[in-house]
């Protein structure tokens, strides 16, 4: 499978105790919906390697998981910090007026007073807010992902409907034109 049909679960923190067991950093909104896994896909350059669990342990303030063949701590740290992936089929179910991030990416972004603007590039954390990273007139623009600013994704169509602050594009317009 190509990774494009993954999502990122998380990524292995640290080595737990002296037998290869790891804290796991879940970036999902309920990891309890994760604690019946029995494998997971580790990242390792290129390659998406497959991991039986053997043991998945979530709890409020920290998540511990041992995998198959991984027996020892030194064996653990070699892996640490590698990206946890999942298919896409095993996502859940979302309603209708809901979407994850990597749904939109290539999705058309239409203002309601700009109109038509470019393309979804990609969908990032900053840690304090997510944003839109789209591609205007050759230039990156940010958009605060926040109800306000996207207050609809047309899936069907798949168009990012935005109400952007009066400036927010300029203010890229015109950086872009100042460093030249």
């Amino acid at each position: 499978m190509a990774k494009t049909e993954y999502f990122e679960l998380g990524y292995l923190a640290k080595p737990h105790g002296l037998k290869g067991a790891f804290h796991v950093f879940m970036d999902v909104d309920d990891p309890y919906e994760y604690e019946e896994l029995d494998a997971v896909f580790v990242q390792q350059g290129n390659e998406m390697v497959p991991y039986f669990i053997e043991d998945l342990q979530i709890r409020d303030n920290l998540n511990l998981m041992t995998l198959e063949g991984i027996t020892n701590v030194d064996a653990a740290k070699e892996l640490v910090g590698s990206r946890l992936y999942l298919p896409i089929a095993m996502l859940p179910k979302l309603n209708d007026d809901q979407f994850y991030y990597h749904e939109i990416v290539d999705y058309q972004v239409n203002d309601r007073n700009l109109g038509p603007l470019g393309m979804v590039k990609e969908v990032y954390s900053t840690g304090a807010q997510d944003v839109i990273i789209m591609m205007y007139k050759g230039v990156e623009v940010l958009i605060p992902l926040t109800d306000e600013i996207v207050p609809q994704v047309d899936k069907k169509n798949k168009v990012v409907i935005t109400q952007l602050p009066e400036g927010l594009v300029d203010v890229y317009l015109n950086e872009s034109y100042d460093a030249d």
